[in-house]
């Protein structure tokens, strides 16, 4: 028996999908605009989890993806992937928010390679079920549609089924949307995730029918906030486990941390003669959590963590491609868009990430090859030193606290100086999907006589929506560390829609070419 606790992770986790396959559970969620993408997660008891795969380094690289130009892809990229096993091969689907497209990977193992396809069309939050030799899709936001694809599953079957199922319209909140369909014990089940129309809150939303074609009939079966004040518990999948036991992983708002995983247990109850499920306990998503493992004294690696980058990531992504998988870099990084790799290197022997520019931006959100990393809740720290002796004026390297509203701690040149310098940025714009493009401003800097800055910068993340959630940034100037700039507020927004991140980021504002070395970064 294995013990743990709700939320199952502590950081931004959206949208999950989860499927067992033998004695082994996999897990994927959005990935939105970071490269590589489509991570899976895998477990052996759904509480404690490792990384798996990614399923891709790369999708189209459009000039908006490799941050060519004006262009980005902040809030959109990858979203709300459908993981199946089927027939000995492993499918993803997801759409590309950016492209519009639809995209279907498949693999023989988990760990890939995984080769891409497209699926005429776009589905959005869709589902995966394979039924009596045939495949289909379950998608759509509001209105619901079920829809057969063709045997190459490259589209739509010609006079195949197509149909409603589920509509909502009117719902001045949110509507219907974030399919898991599955057939259990010959009854059909979609989840879905759904707002009240009465009050924006999450709610878990079941229909259930006897067949494809026949009428689906349900409404909401869930509502809870696990204390959290009223920011509901919903979309995910459901998945079997040891002795016949069922469990939904679902996520919550949490503020901008992010959309954190909830482990919810799923029972099953005699309703008119056939089964309906039964989510929570009293219908509630317990705090404390015991579940049965396959592999009670397996040993997980860790998903977030430090790295002193004493390896060469062109050799550690062909030698160990599961924990080096961002592109050879330890797997718990992620780039913030499709990174350009002849910018980016290490120094094996010094123990040094190097980041070099290309192009002049104004704000963070145009540079290239910003190495980033989940933060934690309800309070996690970071400490990395940088180099600043190749930076050129107007240059400005270190470590972001990397969401819409941003904070930054590290060294910036100007006029031949280099100075220990906080800057930040609070979107001013009440429009939640807008992406701020003004300048970061700066709250303090402080000449320094060295070339080297140790820099460090935590967050807090509030125990309920009224307690603020903050950064805070510390220099160590003369060996002491000193805070520097004030307490940064920091804010979920529809702009990035991802929880906040500690990024390495090195950025020119005047000429490109300048280049900062990064060593010792120190997760806590």
């Amino acid at each position: 028996m294995i013990k743990g606790s709700n939320p199952i992770f502590k950081f931004d986790m959206p949208d999950p999908d989860v499927i067992r396959v033998g004695d082994t559970f996999y897990m994927i969620s959005t990935s939105m605009h970071f490269f590589p993408g489509a991570e899976i997660l895998r477990s052996y008891d759904l509480i404690n989890w490792e990384h798996a795969s990614f399923v891709y380094d790369r999708l189209d690289s459009t000039p908006a993806q490799c941050l060519e130009g004006d262009g980005y892809i902040y809030g959109k990229g990858m979203w709300a992937a459908t993981l199946r096993f089927h027939e000995g091969t492993y499918y993803v689907i997801f759409v590309c928010n950016d492209t519009q497209k639809t995209y279907l990977y498949r693999s023989a193992s988990i760990e890939g390679p995984w080769t891409k396809s497209n699926i005429d069309g776009f589905y959005h939050d869709c589902s995966l079920l394979f039924d009596e030799g045939r495949a289909y899709l379950v998608y759509g936001n509001t209105e619901i549609y079920l829809t057969e694809l063709n045997e190459e599953m490259t589209g739509p079957k010609e006079g195949g089924l197509h149909r409603l199922i589920v509509s909502d319209k009117g719902n001045p909140n949110l509507g219907y949307e974030g399919s898991h369909l599955y057939k259990i014990n010959g009854r059909y089940y979609l989840f879905l995730i759904h707002s009240k129309w009465t009050e924006w809150k999450r709610t878990e939303g079941c229909f259930v029918s006897d067949s494809l074609d026949g009428e689906f009939i349900g409404g909401e079966i869930f509502e809870d906030s696990l204390g959290f004040e009223n920011s509901g518990i919903a979309q995910g999948g459901i998945v079997e486990g040891p002795e016949g036991t069922w469990n939904a992983i679902l996520f919550q708002d949490r503020g901008a941390i992010g959309r954190i995983p909830v482990l919810v247990p799923v029972t099953w109850k005699e309703e008119n003669g056939k089964p309906v499920p039964v989510f929570g306990k009293e219908g509630k998503a317990p705090q404390e959590l015991f579940l049965e493992s396959y592999k009670e004294d397996y040993s997980y690696a860790p998903l977030c963590g430090s790295d002193d980058f004493r390896y060469d990531p062109a050799k550690m992504h062909t030698a160990d491609p599961v924990h080096y998988g961002c592109f050879g870099f330890k797997s718990f990084w992620q780039f913030n868009h499709e990174p350009d790799l002849n910018l980016v290197c290490t120094d094996p022997e010094a123990g040094r990430l190097i980041v070099k520019t290309d192009r002049t931006v104004t704000n963070i959100f145009h540079a290239k090859n910003i190495l980033t990393q989940k933060m934690s809740f309800p309070d996690c720290e970071a400490e990395v030193t940088i180099d600043g002796s190749d930076l050129n004026d107007g240059d400005f390297a270190g470590l972001s606290a990397f969401q819409g509203d941003y904070a930054l701690v590290g060294v910036r040149k100007e006029n031949g100086k280099l100075y220990a310098v906080m800057s930040s940025y609070t979107n001013p714009s009440n429009d939640i999907w807008k992406l701020g493009e003004e300048p970061a401003r700066c709250e303090e800097k402080i000449e320094i006589n060295e070339t080297g800055l140790k820099v460090s910068l935590s967050a807090h993340f509030g125990t309920s929506p009224s307690e603020p959630d903050y950064a805070q940034c510390f220099a160590y100037i003369n060996g002491e560390k000193k805070k520097i700039g004030s307490d940064r507020k920091l804010r979920f927004r529809l702009d990035h829609f991802t929880g906040c991140r500690f990024g390495l980021f090195m950025m020119s504002e005047k000429s490109a070419g300048g280049c900062a070395a990064f060593s010792d970064f120190i997760y806590r």
